[in-house]
C-alpha cells in the first residue's frame, strides 16, 4: 500500500486547518520574514551602522532560514515515502544544494569579490559531512546498536566519485601552473565543469536505475519508524518549494551581514564558509543522526555521502559557470595543510566503509579529524 493510500485510510477528512497551520508555521514565518525584509525592512539590511540591530537581524534571519530548511527536510522525507529510496534522499540533497548554490552565488556577486568563499564552503561541507556527520552518526548508531551494516557497493560508489571530484576540484588547481593563482584557466574551467557534471550524472543513473539496490536498506526498511506523509504528493511538493523560497530569497541580506561581520571582526574568511555550511547541512545532519539511531545506517550513509557528493558534483560546476559568465574571480585550490587534511579524511572514509560493520572507534577517528579542521580554521 502506498503512503498516499495510508494517508487516506488514516482519516478521510484529513488534518484540520489548525493542525495544518501549526505544521506549516516555519513556512509561514519564513514568508512573512521575507516580505518584511524586502519591504519596510529594506533599510535594515542596507545600513549596518547599528551593530546591535545587525546582530539581531543575523540571528533572526539565520534562525528562520534553518527553521524553513527543516521544513524542507520534512516534506522531502514525506516525498521519500511516495517515491521510495534513493529518490527521497535525492530530493533532499538537491534541495539543500539549491540553498547552498544560491547563498554562495549571492556572496560572490554582491559586495567585494571573495574568490575563496566557494572553495572554503565546499571544503567546510566536506569536513562537516565526512567527519562531523559521519562520525556522529556512527557513534550514535554504535551506542544504541553496537555495530551496524550498510551496502558496501553503495558506499564504494559514493566514495570513488567523491574522492575523484574532490582531488580534481580542490587539490589539482593548486598545482596548475597555467594560472597565476590557485585557480583554473578558462579552458580548464569549461572542461572540468563538463567532466564533473558528466560524472555526477553518471552516478545518478547508477543510483536511481541500473544499481538502485546498492543504495537501499536491506529488507526494504523505511527512513523512520512512522509515516511522515500528511498530504497528497502535490501538496508536499508545493509546500517544499514554498519552504525553500524564504531560504533562497533571504540569502542576499544574510550574505551582506556575513561579509560585513567578517571584515568588522577581522575573522578568517573561511569562517563564512562554515556559517553557510552549517546553515545548509543542519537539516540533513539531523536526519542522518535520526536514521542512525533507528538502525537505518544505509539511509544515514545516503544522506551524508550524498551531501558531500552533490556539493562537489553540482556546487563546484555551478560556481565555475557563474565565474565564467560574470568574470568573477574564483580560487579553488586548497592550501597545503587543508589539502593534506582532505586527503587524510578521504583515506579514513575508505577505511570506515570498507565492508566491515561500523563501530564506535571509527566514529571517534572522524570526530578527531573534524576537531583538527576547526583548530586549523582559527589557528
Amino acid at each position: 500500500m502506498t503512503a498516499e493510500a495510508d494517508a487516506k485510510k488514516s482519516g478521510a477528512a484529513g488534518p484540520s486547518m489548525a493542525a495544518v497551520l501549526r505544521a506549516e508555521l516555519p513556512m509561514l514565518v519564513g514568508v512573512a520574514t521575507t516580505l518584511l525584509i524586502f519591504t519596510i525592512g529594506h533599510g535594515w539590511v542596507a545600513n549596518f551602522g547599528n551593530l546591535a540591530v545587525t546582530a539581531t537581524l543575523f540571528v533572526w534571519m539565520f534562525a528562520v532560514m534553518i527553521w524553513c530548511a527543516f521544513a524542507v527536510v520534512r516534506h522531502a522525507e514525506a516525498l521519500a515515502q511516495f517515491c521510495g529510496e534513493p529518490y527521497g534522499t535525492l530530493i533532499l540533497t538537491l534541495s539543500v544544494v539549491t540553498i547552498e548554490v544560491t547563498i554562495m552565488a549571492t556572496v560572490m556577486l554582491s559586495g567585494d569579490p571573495n574568490p575563496t568563499l566557494p572553495r572554503d564552503t565546499v571544503f567546510a561541507v566536506l569536513m562537516i559531512v565526512l567527519n562531523g556527520m559521519v562520525g556522529t552518526s556512527v557513534i550514535i548508531g554504535a551506542l544504541r546498536h553496537k555495530q551496524q551494516q550498510y551496502s558496501l557497493q553503495g558506499a564504494i560508489a559514493f566514495l570513488a566519485v567523491i574522492t575523484s571530484l574532490s582531488v580534481i576540484s580542490l587539490v589539482l588547481p593548486t598545482f596548475t601552473y597555467s594560472a597565476s593563482r590557485a585557480a583554473l584557466t578558462w579552458w580548464q574551467a569549461v572542461v572540468f565543469t563538463v567532466l564533473t557534471g558528466s560524472l555526477y550524472a553518471g552516478f545518478l543513473a547508477i543510483q536511481t536505475m541500473r544499481h538502485r539496490a546498492f543504495f537501499t536498506e536491506a529488507g526494504g526498511a523505511t527512513n523512520d519508524d512512522h509515516a511522515t506523509a500528511r498530504y497528497p504528493v502535490w501538496a508536499h511538493a508545493m509546500l517544499l518549494v514554498l519552504s525553500l523560497l524564504p531560504v533562497v530569497l533571504l540569502a542576499e541580506p544574510l550574505a551582506g551581514i556575513i561579509d560585513f561581520s567578517l571584515e568588522k571582526l577581522h575573522a578568517p574568511t573561511a569562517l563564512g564558509g562554515i556559517v553557510i555550511a552549517i546553515l545548509v547541512l543542519s537539516p540533513e545532519g539531523l536526519s542522518s543522526f535520526r536514521a542512525a539511531a533507528h538502525n537505518h545506517l544505509q539511509r544515514s550513509v545516503n544522506l551524508s555521502l550524498g551531501s558531500a557528493l552533490s556539493t562537489i558534483g553540482l556546487t563546484i560546476p555551478a560556481m565555475l559557470i557563474i565565474s565564467l559568465v560574470t568574470g568573477t574571480p574564483l580560487d579553488l585550490g586548497l592550501p597545503p595543510a587543508q589539502a593534506i587534511l582532505l586527503g587524510l579524511t578521504l583515506v579514513i572514509s575508505q577505511m570506515t566503509f570498507s565492508g566491515a560493520p561500523t563501530n564506535i572507534l571509527l566514529g571517534g577517528v572522524h570526530l578527531v579529524l573534524f576537531a583538527t579542521f576547526l583548530v586549523l580554521i582559527f589557528n
